[in-house]
């Protein structure tokens, strides 16, 4: 028993060992370690708030998960910035006193900080205006996908392939982004058809309708149509126009999928696709 008393004593004797001072505030070992204690928790417990908001509060308010992800996280940063300044406040140090020295090293950092500065703050831009929010179907530059998390450095986008790819912030403000989702979950899509020349057009017309009538994925409302875009070299161009919602992130495999029912049904009906064809018209010069 007595040893554990020595023991407790030459525990706190090191915990209360005066390291250095600063802005007026002496640290000691103890004091050092609540600091990034305090710091731990305050990550974690600001996670936790976070969760807590996005799917026991705001939910009340507003479905929409990508709104909820942008208010969360912006209560985030403001639980996490008001934290730290009680903890600072806690552990002694005079923030009034390290103004001019935060405001010197500020100057040196911001130099080599500014790429990661500059994405924080287009962050927080994308988080008040809501250009993009999680869910979204985008494209920026070579990339499309959907977006899966904001952060304050980053936004990650899920591609088809299930590759994450992980784009600066600052991309996003300063480049252009196409986004499938911005005004719903509906998209339109136009499939060019080739017929041959001769063909019944009300025919094909009625064809095509069949088709996307046909089609699970293709939306009732607004109604498909078809319209006639071209007069090709080898053929007519139709072009069959139609909404869907349930394969907007999915267009290649949509196209496909239509392309396939629109030659069976052709060849049902003995309309064949025509191909290129040149035709070549040989004049012969009579001999003198």
């Amino acid at each position: 028993m007595e040893s554990f008393k020595i023991f407790i004593k030459d525990l706190q004797a090191i915990l209360e060992y005066p390291l250095f001072s600063l802005s007026k505030a002496e640290f000691t070992p103890g004091s050092i370690l609540f600091f990034f204690l305090s710091i731990f928790l305050l990550v974690y417990l600001s996670k936790k708030f976070k969760v807590f908001l996005i799917n026991r509060v705001l939910i009340r308010y507003n479905e929409d998960i990508g709104v909820r992800q942008a208010m969360g996280t912006i209560a985030r940063y403001i639980f996490v910035i008001i934290g730290l300044f009680v903890i600072i406040q806690a552990n002694g140090i005079d923030l009034s006193g390290l103004a001019i020295l935060g405001g010197a090293l500020g100057v040196g950092i911001g130099f080599g900080l500014q790429n990661i500065t500059n994405n924080f703050v287009s962050g927080v831009v994308i988080l008040l205006e809501r250009p993009i929010k999680i869910g979204d179907r985008i494209e920026v530059g070579d990339t499309t996908g959907d977006v899966v998390s904001i952060s304050a450095r980053a936004t990650t986008v899920m591609t088809n392939d299930g590759i994450s790819v992980i784009i600066p912030n600052s991309e996003f403000i300063s480049s252009r982004v196409i986004n499938w989702s911005y005004s719903g979950r509906m998209v339109r899509f136009k499939v060019p058809i080739p017929a041959p020349y001769g063909v019944d057009q009300k025919k094909v017309e009625k064809l095509l309708l069949e088709v996307a009538k046909e089609d699970n994925d293709v939306l009732n409302s607004p109604p498909p149509h078809v319209r006639l875009k071209a007069f090709g070299d080898s053929s007519l161009v139709f072009e069959l126009v139609f909404w869907t919602s349930d394969l907007m992130h999915r267009q290649g495999f949509m196209i496909s999928q239509i392309n396939m029912e629109v030659y069976q049904k052709f060849a049902d009906n003995d309309i064949t696709i025509p191909f290129p064809q040149l035709d070549l018209h040989v004049k012969e010069n009579p001999v003198k």
